[in-house]
């Protein structure tokens, strides 16, 4: 690890949590490059979608727990 990349990263490390967090996606986002805006956009009609499911009772969400639950109970098969 370069010294500057040392340095850097023991700085970071005194900043608060959430402050760290934010560099770390900032950094993240950095090595992604361009976004891909056909992604994106497909992304964005995908959540629309979901959401308009549930608003309109046409599915009903559950729970992280209930998610859990039913992994734990298809992996025990």
């Amino acid at each position: 690890m370069s010294t500057l990349v040392e340095e850097l990263s023991a700085r970071a490390r005194t900043l608060p949590a959430e402050d760290r967090a934010r560099l770390a996606e900032e950094l993240l986002d950095s090595l992604e490059g361009e976004s891909d805006v056909e992604a994106d956009a497909a992304w964005e009609r995908e959540i629309e979608r979901r959401v308009a499911e549930i608003e309109s009772g046409a599915v009903t969400p559950i729970t992280s727990e209930e998610v859990h639950a039913e992994a734990r109970r298809l992996i025990r098969r």
